[in-house]
């Protein structure tokens, strides 16, 4: 017999990319077609408190979209810090079940207990990252990295032009 949580949980994923395609298309530009898609990831996934996306400029990481309760300070982090920049480095995901167990986390929010965090990949460059915040612990595990993989293929095309 299989788990229930486990059947619903590909669904609502599957549901959220076509919105996100949708999102995507309808939207005025990039930069409005980014802030709907972290909209809307934080809207439909509760354990997603904070949403944002960083773009790579140069050797930063710079803060682009964002929703949550309240922003964060950490608007340009150099590539290789934190788990955000460790993310950027590797071209690996990051799930951390506990920041405060883990040393690279760079604190924004007290209410913050797991991080995940995507690479956004143009080809084999790392071009950006989708960065979540939960307010518990384990909030994020491989189905959400392999969800948020697809959603971060279909933010390739809204990275901003310089």
């Amino acid at each position: 017999m299989s788990h229930p949580v486990v059947e619903e949980h590909p669904a609502a994923h599957g549901d959220a990319l076509n919105l996100v395609r949708a999102a995507i298309a309808e939207a005025a530009g990039p930069e409005a077609a980014a802030q709907r898609v972290v909209d809307l990831l934080h809207d439909r996934f509760p354990p997603y408190d904070w949403v944002g996306i960083y773009w790579v400029d140069g050797s930063d990481l710079v803060l682009g979209p964002w929703t949550g309760p309240q922003p964060t300070e950490h608007t340009r982090i150099p590539i290789g810090t934190g788990v955000c920049g460790a993310a950027a480095e590797s071209g690996r995901t990051e799930i951390v079940g506990d920041v405060s167990a883990d040393p690279r986390y760079l604190a924004c929010f007290a209410s913050t207990k797991s991080e995940i965090v995507v690479p956004i990949f143009d080809g084999s460059e790392v071009i950006g990252e989708i960065d979540i915040d939960g307010s518990d612990l384990d909030a994020f595990d491989t189905t959400d990295a392999r969800f948020l993989e697809e959603i971060a293929a279909l933010l390739v095309p809204l990275r901003p032009r310089p």
